[in-house]
């Protein structure tokens, strides 16, 4: 059995250490943070493969450090807070957060929430060697060995810039990516006046992969920034 590496990561040392107990007699390891820029300074100096973080912390809280991750990680991301209000729960979620617990809760529970996030992410092949070379977002997949897309089962042919700005997002997932950042990352030229053959092809490759191009499943635009696809 691999054993993955938690960050856990609340203002409370109290908290922590208990937290801490639970998920080593469980058989992970776990690297412990105090607040939102502790935790990425952490990040950045282990592997980490799941994170419980709590949102209400100084220096920097758990919504803004959520944000930070998922700029270029796509690892699970389980909120941890006294707040137990739906629309807490909502932000979190509609921020990159895989999954919500709020305090006090059953450590049972909470070890039963961190090896359903870590199944997940390890079927999804985000860990090496396990599948990594498929990509699933919804009823999605990309074989980026193969180099072939399937919506809801069914082959979806692609041109070669297509293919590529695909390949983009979904080695990206929840990152919004600006039409400059686009034509350089395909077209690996400086981006000038990029706009219009960006567009283009986002609206062909919309009307390959969605059902309703106007209203889009996966690749979302976020307005005055560019656009992303994120996990489903």
């Amino acid at each position: 059995m691999e054993k993955y590496n938690i960050l856990v990561t609340d203002d409370d040392k109290e908290i922590v250490d208990s937290i801490s107990i639970f998920l080593t007699n469980d058989g992970y390891n776990v690297v412990k943070a105090y607040d939102g820029l502790d935790a990425m300074q952490k990040l950045a100096e282990n592997e980490i493969h799941l994170i419980l973080l709590d949102v209400m912390m100084p220096k920097m809280d758990g919504i803004k450090a959520l944000l930070k991750i998922r700029e270029k990680r796509n690892i699970p991301v389980i909120l941890v807070s006294a707040k137990s209000e739906d629309t807490d729960k909502i932000i979190g979620l509609n921020m990159g957060a895989d999954d919500y617990i709020t305090k006090p809760y059953n450590p049972l529970e909470l070890l039963a929430r961190v090896k359903s996030q870590l199944r997940r992410y390890t079927t999804l092949g985000n860990i090496a060697g396990q599948n990594s070379n498929v990509i699933t977002v919804g009823t999605m997949q990309l074989d980026t060995e193969k180099k072939e897309l399937t919506v809801d089962g069914e082959p979806v042919k692609l041109t070669p810039i297509e293919y590529k700005i695909i390949e983009l997002f979904l080695n990206n997932l929840g990152r919004v990516f600006s039409i400059d950042e686009i034509y350089e990352k395909v077209w690996n030229e400086p981006s000038f006046n990029a706009d219009n053959v960006v567009a283009v092809h986002i609206r062909r490759i919309r009307e390959k992969i969605e059902i309703n191009p106007k209203e889009p499943k996966y690749l979302k635009v976020v307005w005055g920034i560019g656009y992303k696809i994120d996990r489903q």
